[in-house]
């Protein structure tokens, strides 16, 4: 039981390290936003993107503790940036195609 418990704990430490936010690619209500509004989310979606690309520098103290304390929350985190920028990149892609199709 005790093993199972602390494997347990290693997993949410580990998945809890990941810092940078995942956006949804695809929004409930994207089709319904005005130009303004489009403006705005891709302007979000950039930050998110940034914010992702800030994160995966090693100079950042969350990866210096991650590094010196629990090197596999490195990887999870270095997985989850990419992941990160993957989805902001996306989500200003699909933003940008919905602005063309509005004529904005």
């Amino acid at each position: 039981m005790k093993n199972i418990l602390l494997v347990l704990s290693l997993f949410l430490i580990c998945i809890s390290c990941a810092t940078p936010t995942v956006v949804n690619v695809i929004g409930p209500n994207d089709t319904a936003l005005n130009c303004k509004e489009l403006s705005s989310e891709i302007a979000k979606a950039n930050q998110y993107a940034d914010e992702a690309q800030a994160a995966n520098k090693m100079g950042n103290p969350h990866n210096i503790g991650a590094l010196i304390f629990f090197l596999p929350a490195m990887g999870v985190t270095m997985n989850n940036v990419e992941k990160a920028t993957k989805a902001a990149n996306e989500r200003a892609l699909h933003l940008n195609k919905l602005k063309e199709k509005k004529n904005c």
